[in-house]
């Protein structure tokens, strides 16, 4: 029995392939949500919108500082692994629901395999580093993305024959769901936009959102590419940031600030962006898949790979950096080579599972 543990939306989306797989293998399996994400829009929606069947346990755990957060998840956890005993428990990425699961079951002697083993960003004052780290060291399979996932797994002494790469599962699920979301209505349509023709941004990371110059300079950055390229600034909005910048007293004068879009809408979007701005991890992937160039709003990045193949740039949160990025990606040709695998991550996960 496998048990599939997850909480955010990001999980939701690069843990999809599994389940799908799982499902068409007919394979003993539940999936146990954390409800880490805690608002509907954020998170339960995708379920629907990506076709995977209602998660067999919620603890909505909601909100809370990273101890309590963890702590909620370790104990909720451990009494569903006590009772159903899966012969295995997958985490994916770097989140608490990642920890808290992976520790939970590592405690009461249940396999665990981390999906999107080995990142890096060596900055451990990010709680994710930490999570991820933790995660790898406890774990029993270790399916990384890449061969530089490997190798940072294996300079930290983890034993060889425990890794595997797979490529990322996030390839897998953006070709899938592009499939899905062509037989959804059309958002562009909906907003009034053309192909390549307008940017999109994300931001939602604590480290930018939650520092006034950070998100006054990111926000003045984003004015300043809309202005030059004269094209629409779309920045559907992560709610913690939007009550940033309400706290902060910012306005959005010359960007379109927009509800959060369901991950199908969010991908079409995406798709057909002249330009990315984020400090998403999980967008610099998408991003590099789906051929759009990346200006990623960070100073290091646990998807180098992203740099490395050119589709993607590191500016941090300064207006002018952000703007030259901008510039500098405008002119990117768009011919890299997607590092991150063929879209059939999920079934070889499974196959070694199996």
């Amino acid at each position: 029995m496998i048990a599939i543990i997850l909480g955010t939306r990001p999980e939701i989306i690069k843990m999809a392939p599994i389940i799908r797989e799982c499902q068409s293998r007919s394979l003993d399996h539940f999936v146990l949500h954390t409800g880490q994400h805690y608002s509907y829009q954020m998170d339960q929606v995708f379920f629907e919108e990506l076709e995977l069947p209602t998660p067999e346990y919620n603890l909505d755990v909601g909100s809370g500082t990273h101890a309590e957060q963890t702590g909620k998840i370790m104990a909720g956890v451990e009494k569903v692994l006590m009772d159903r005993r899966p012969d295995v428990v997958l985490v994916q990425g770097d989140t608490n629901t990642v920890l808290a699961g992976a520790l939970a079951a590592s405690k009461l002697h249940i396999k665990v395999g981390h999906v999107e083993a080995g990142l890096r960003s060596n900055d451990r004052s990010m709680p994710e580093e930490i999570n991820r780290i933790v995660a790898d060291h406890i774990s029993d399979y270790l399916f990384a993305p890449t061969e530089n996932s490997k190798d940072n797994l294996l300079k930290e002494g983890i034993s060889e024959e425990k890794v595997h790469v797979t490529g990322n599962t996030i390839v897998d699920s953006v070709y899938q769901n592009l499939e899905i979301s062509k037989k959804k209505a059309n958002v562009l349509e909906k907003l009034g936009l053309k192909p390549k023709e307008y940017f999109l941004v994300t931001a939602h990371r604590a480290e930018n959102v939650d520092n006034p110059e950070r998100l006054g300079e990111i926000i003045k950055g984003l004015r300043l590419v809309g202005k030059e390229f004269s094209l629409p600034v779309m920045f559907p909005m992560h709610p913690r940031t939007r009550k940033m910048a309400a706290e902060f007293g910012f306005e959005f004068d010359g960007i379109r600030a927009i509800e959060p879009l369901g991950f199908l809408k969010f991908l079409q979007l995406e798709a057909n962006a002249r330009l990315a701005l984020t400090d998403s991890g999980g967008v610099q992937e998408e991003a590099c898949i789906l051929g759009v160039p990346c200006v990623t709003l960070r100073e290091n990045t646990e998807r180098p790979e992203t740099v490395a193949v050119n589709s993607s740039i590191l500016v941090g949160a300064n207006s002018a950096r952000i703007f030259d990025g901008a510039e500098l990606m405008m002119g990117n040709d768009h011919q890299w080579t997607n590092p991150f695998g063929d879209g059939t991550a999920g079934r070889q996960i499974i196959n070694i599972l199996s």
